[in-house]
């Protein structure tokens, strides 16, 4: 019995989290949208405030020319971008490569001390109302500053989260088959928070924030997108998410890479759960709780073992009774468990063999996924998550 009554707790917090949560969103927006169609966020399409693109690089040389092109070439009036960039403890000539452009403000000093260390030191340099974060390795689309500009122009909104999109083709790996797969489903989910009440977070990719709602983040922060974005949606703001501003990516180049990073990420996620404790306080920020500890906490902490504890209960289960029947339901979906992992590790092997069957390669994708997430709680708890880290390697 006790074995049947944690099998039942684990399968509902697996299912919430993965399909549950993004159903039952989909759900309370429908309502929202046939009760309350006009809660829903107005913008101004002619506001044109001065902007601040913001870029942190460190060894960047190789995408120097192609984000500079890309930030020249973005439709908004040039007269109004303050192009900012941070590349400290550079060494392989990025600094050099970027002051050989005029139109650029390039800030650096010899010490690499961490991406957060760098943004702080750089924000006492932006002078527009409205900063724009993105990644030197990413390339926006031409309406991604007028699309993300437009939506401040509402004064509830302090941060808008742009959409990440993985570059994908024939050719991919896992990585790329099953990154380009979750980001498609995390936009989804994010476009529904952000209707429901407010996006969960932003990715670093590309999102934009008030200057003067920005607060320096302690240097060893991990997520850095993360705890602005959420800090800014604690204090009453709205996280606006924009679809039609996004940044594009190259896939990591092998699960081993995008494992580097998924480990990393789920540390820093831990870490954030530990300082933004309040906002857990659901009768302080109300949805915003439940979205954050449904669509954050939960795969960052407990899903992740539960998914792997599901199966051994399982198989518990099934031995205590003996009964290997085709009709009894843990007995088949102990079956079905065991086919997913075998899936799972055919993706592995023709990862690994360089053999491209799509349909092997998310199931594999998803099992390193949660892997990765256990990784990295154990890394935060050791304390071995340094501030400065290796970039993993993309396609």
């Amino acid at each position: 019995m006790i074995l049947i009554v944690l099998f039942w707790i684990l399968l509902f917090i697996v299912v919430y989290t993965f399909v549950g949560y993004a159903m039952i969103l989909w759900l309370l927006v429908k309502i929202k949208s046939i009760l309350f169609p006009f809660k829903k966020l107005k913008f101004d399409e002619t506001f044109e405030p001065e902007v601040c693109l913001f870029v942190t690089a460190f060894n960047e040389k190789d995408y120097i020319q192609q984000k500079v092109q890309n930030s020249f070439n973005l439709d908004y009036p040039k007269e109004k971008i303050q192009y900012v960039w941070i590349t400290d403890g550079s060494n392989d000539g990025t600094p050099e490569l970027l002051k050989k452009y005029d139109q650029l403000e390039v800030y650096h000093q010899p010490e690499r001390r961490g991406k957060m260390h760098a943004m702080n030191r750089g924000m006492k340099f932006v002078k527009a109302p409205i900063i724009i974060f993105s990644d030197t390795n990413t390339l926006l689309n031409k309406n991604a500053v007028r699309e993300i500009v437009k939506r401040f122009s509402n004064a509830k909104v302090g941060c808008v989260a742009g959409e990440k999109r993985i570059i994908e083709s024939e050719t991919e790996s896992a990585a790329g088959a099953g990154e380009g797969l979750y980001w498609r489903f995390e936009s989804w989910i994010k476009q529904l928070d952000s209707e429901l009440n407010s996006a969960v977070g932003a990715v670093g990719e590309l999102f934009a924030i008030r200057a003067e709602l920005f607060e320096d983040v302690e240097t060893d922060t991990l997520l850095d997108d993360f705890i602005i974005s959420l800090r800014i949606a604690q204090k009453g703001y709205k996280i606006a998410y924009a679809p039609e501003a996004y940044a594009q990516e190259n896939a990591s180049l092998n699960v081993k890479e995008e494992l580097k990073r998924k480990v990393r990420i789920a540390a820093g996620g831990v870490q954030t759960i530990v300082r933004l404790g309040s906002l857990l306080n659901i009768f302080r920020n109300g949805w915003l709780s439940w979205q954050y500890f449904s669509h954050k906490v939960l795969r960052w902490t407990v899903t992740p073992l539960a998914l792997f504890l599901l199966y051994f209960v399982n198989l518990g289960i099934v031995l205590k009774k003996g009964n290997f029947q085709p009709t009894d339901f843990y007995t088949v979906f102990l079956c079905l468990q065991t086919l997913c992992y075998f899936i799972a590790l055919f993706g592995w092997y023709f990862e690994n063999k360089k053999i491209r069957l799509k349909f092997f390669f998310a199931p594999y994708y998803f099992v390193m996924f949660n892997l990765a997430s256990i990784r990295g709680i154990f890394r935060y708890i050791k304390g071995k998550q340094a501030v400065t880290w290796e970039k993993s390697k993309r396609a």
